[in-house]
């Protein structure tokens, strides 16, 4: 029981972090992933389906995230050019330029400070990797990046 209770208040406690760090930016944390997840695409575009598999989510939540980004202008639907049946959602100027205030924003008062020496926050990735791969949280075929 420690071990659960501990880990979810660890991460009640970086989740407040990371709300007090994009709520200035209107940004919440899912919107935060998929404006990030376009910016590391070449193009800064992918398929819906894409991104609900590259995010680990439910395709709902990636329809609602992308609902409200498109409202404000930081993402735009396209058909797929060679799938009629797929749509693209695109990253716009706006949105990688949010993408990158957010990025710095997290960075300063959440990442650069998990309130963890290095070798801690190393070791810690180290053991939660292993857990999720445990619980089958890692279904990809291909190779799971380091340290997962």
């Amino acid at each position: 029981m420690t071990l659960v209770t501990s880990i979810m208040r660890a991460q009640q406690l970086l989740l407040a972090r990371v709300d007090a760090a994009l709520k200035p930016l209107r940004l919440t944390f899912a919107r935060y992933e998929m404006l990030t997840l376009l910016s590391f695409t070449r193009d800064g575009r992918m398929p819906m389906a894409s991104a609900t598999a590259r995010l680990q989510v439910h395709p709902t939540s990636v329809t609602n995230t992308v609902d409200r980004l498109e409202a404000s202008g930081h993402v735009r639907r396209e058909p797929h050019p060679e799938d009629g049946r797929a749509t693209l959602v695109v990253l716009t100027d706006s949105g990688r330029a949010l993408a990158q205030r957010a990025t710095a924003a997290l960075n300063a008062q959440v990442f650069e400070h998990p309130g963890l020496a290095r070798d801690d926050v190393e070791e810690l990735v180290g053991l939660v990797a292993r857990m999720r791969r445990n619980a089958g949280d890692f279904e990809d075929p291909r190779p799971a990046p380091d340290p997962l």
